[in-house]
């Protein structure tokens, strides 16, 4: 008898333009300054100081509409570097250490209204114009409900 696997699916992107703060902890460099994109789980900032994968920053952002901050510590997850055809500039991924159940459902009531971030490429990815296209469907569909 197979056994039903629950599902986690990624919390969903989306594009945002805010200012904000993220200092390395261990010399309080600023390393970052703006958000290009936001979800519940993390974010990818912009533009970057050179910083490894794994090491832990202080994040201060405001959440998108509202006058509420969040201050909360991230781990770098990612490093885009800008060397690849589709990257124009260094940016990092950051994956928030758990924010408090308050400030995880403001930030989702707050992103519900904003677009979401289109899907990157990647190497074996034949077109992005499918998922898009999918996307705007879902949406489209979404908003028709609310």
């Amino acid at each position: 008898m197979r056994s039903q696997k629950s599902i986690i699916r990624r919390p969903e992107r989306h594009t945002v333009r805010l200012c904000c703060q993220v200092v390395r902890e261990h010399d309080f460099r600023l390393v970052a300054d703006r958000v290009e994109n936001l979800s519940t789980w993390g974010m990818l900032v912009s533009p970057a100081e050179p910083v490894l994968t794994g090491e832990r920053v202080f994040v201060s952002f405001q959440i998108p509409g509202t006058r509420h901050y969040i201050d909360t510590m991230a781990t770098v997850t990612r490093v885009v570097h800008g060397r690849r055809p589709t990257e124009f500039q260094r940016m990092l991924g950051l994956e928030f250490d758990p924010l408090s159940p308050y400030d995880r459902f403001r930030l989702k009531s707050s992103l519900r209204e904003r677009p979401l971030a289109p899907p990157g490429t990647r190497p074996g990815r034949r077109t992005d114009s499918f998922a898009i296209r999918t996307l705007l469907h879902c949406q489209a569909s979404e908003s028709a409900l609310s």
